[in-house]
């Protein structure tokens, strides 16, 4: 299969042998395999790992990152939210508790707002000031995690 670059033909990247064809083809960016695996080890070590739990369950310390769909995030421009790293992080360490417990959809209520979440894919759905709370329904949710 091939595209039209610029007036020309070039082989279409992603296609099974593509990556060997074109790998070391930009004169002097030789690719150096074993350079970047050590770069890419030293990058996880150096993140920072939660403590473990324990339960004597062996658990995979990996960095998760909190989504906003679009809609949370024009609720938070509009009613004036923002999130500092500290909190981002407390917010990450809840949906992780929610998702140990089997959560899909649970609220996070913080000193200053509450947050409908998507635990399974990671992202807020909707945020709501501390203000705007009061006789307000929350559906569809199974779980909370009081922050």
């Amino acid at each position: 299969m091939m595209k039209e670059v610029n007036g020309g033909f070039s082989q279409v990247r992603g296609l099974p042998g593509a990556l060997e064809s074109t790998r070391g083809s930009v004169p002097g960016k030789a690719v150096n395999d074993s350079l970047f695996r050590d770069q890419l080890e030293a990058l996880k070590n150096s993140l920072p790992t939660p403590n473990a739990k324990s339960s004597g369950v062996a658990s995979i310390q990996t960095p998760t990152t909190l989504k906003f769909s679009n809609h949370a995030v024009d609720r938070m421009q509009a009613r004036g939210i923002r999130f500092s790293p500290e909190q981002m992080t407390k917010l990450e360490g809840a949906i992780g508790k929610a998702e140990a417990k089997g959560a899909k959809n649970t609220l996070l209520l913080t000193d200053e707002a509450a947050l409908i979440v998507s635990v399974k894919d990671k992202t807020v759905v909707t945020v709501m000031d501390k203000a705007n709370l009061k006789e307000n329904v929350f559906t569809n949710i199974d779980s909370t995690v009081m922050i």
